[in-house]
């Protein structure tokens, strides 16, 4: 553990992971709690016979989470709270694929965390064959997860208008950011004046650590000029192109709550666009910018501004609307 004085004169600890670069994991400012996390996320269990399922949650809570991007690893721990529900004390020799099928039909109610939650076994499993707990097949091969519907939500120009018209301007500014470069969102928010370089807006996307040069051009350098002046009437400095009304850089959660009252807004103003307002999520944006740049461009456009390896990513995830043809005569 390492100790560290704030400026409050407080004493925090933390703990340092072996990852290049390393990552700091806070540990809270009382030294009993904090040794005691400590010890649990340093519990590297040995290789023993009849492991559980709990032995290899440990061990990749403290070597493999930690490797994740911080938006993954969230999502991880979510979702390893519910497997171990299920597993917990099961040992590996005795885990079978009916298992993993009940598992999932147990959950049939949320079909999109059950599905992620077997990934998620899937992978620990993997692991566990690797540190040699067990050398038994994956329980998950062969077993299908739940059919999800895919999602077709197209927003169109005026419901992005509706909501955009009640926006506030740290919104009105993110709304455009994420359209205009068809990033997602924790990539729009971590976008920095610093990221504009030779007249391109640099992006490496947490996700998949994909690097993007986005030309700094039309619309998008008007919006950035924008910015810069509604940050100039701040006397709040942050380099970060997202920031609130005072000049602090922008929040997920303050993004949603301000989305969400302009919906509302644009809902009571516009009734006739009711349903289709409801149906907006901020994420929808990416899926608008694919749509929008392949009628203008192509697929392949749509799926090098996404940051996709694969114009078919783009084809099956993103493009909502159809292509667009000619009629027989």
């Amino acid at each position: 553990m390492h100790p560290r004085t704030q400026r409050s004169g407080k004493v925090y600890y933390y703990m340092y992971t072996k990852d290049k670069p390393r990552k700091e994991i806070p540990l809270g400012p009382d030294f009993i709690l904090a040794l005691k996390k400590y010890a649990e996320l340093n519990i590297v269990v040995e290789v023993i016979a009849n492991a559980t399922f709990s032995d290899v949650e440990k061990r990749y809570l403290v070597e493999a989470v930690p490797k994740l991007a911080a938006s993954s690893a969230r999502m991880y721990r979510s979702d390893i709270k519910h497997l171990l529900a299920a597993f917990s004390e099961a040992p590996l020799a005795q885990i079978k694929p009916m298992h993993i099928r009940q598992f999932l039909d147990d959950r049939a109610d949320k079909p999109t965390t059950a599905n992620r939650c077997k990934r998620v076994f899937s992978t620990m499993w993997n692991h566990a064959r690797g540190w040699g707990y067990t050398d038994l097949p994956n329980p998950c091969e062969g077993i299908q997860g739940h059919s999800l519907p895919k999602r077709t939500v197209y927003i169109t120009d005026a419901v992005f208008d509706a909501v955009w018209a009640h926006a506030s301007a740290p919104l009105r500014d993110a709304m455009d950011l994420a359209y205009l470069t068809g990033q997602r969102p924790a990539d729009a928010l971590k976008m920095t004046e610093n990221d504009i370089i030779g007249g391109y807006l640099v992006v490496t996307q947490e996700k998949t650590k994909q690097p993007l040069r986005i030309k700094v051009v039309g619309e998008l350098a008007a919006l950035i000029e924008r910015i810069k002046a509604r940050k100039a009437t701040r006397s709040i400095v942050t380099a970060a192109l997202l920031v609130n009304a005072h000049g602090k850089r922008l929040t997920g959660p303050a993004l949603r709550s301000q989305f969400d009252a302009a919906k509302k807004l644009a809902a009571e103003k516009n009734p006739e666009l009711l349903p289709e307002i409801k149906k907006f999520w901020f994420y929808d944006l990416r899926a608008k910018a694919a749509d929008d740049t392949s009628d203008q461009h192509g697929d392949q456009a749509a799926s090098d501004l996404l940051g996709h390896d694969s114009v078919r990513t783009t084809q099956r995830h993103y493009l909502r609307r159809g292509k667009i043809v000619e009629p027989t005569r």
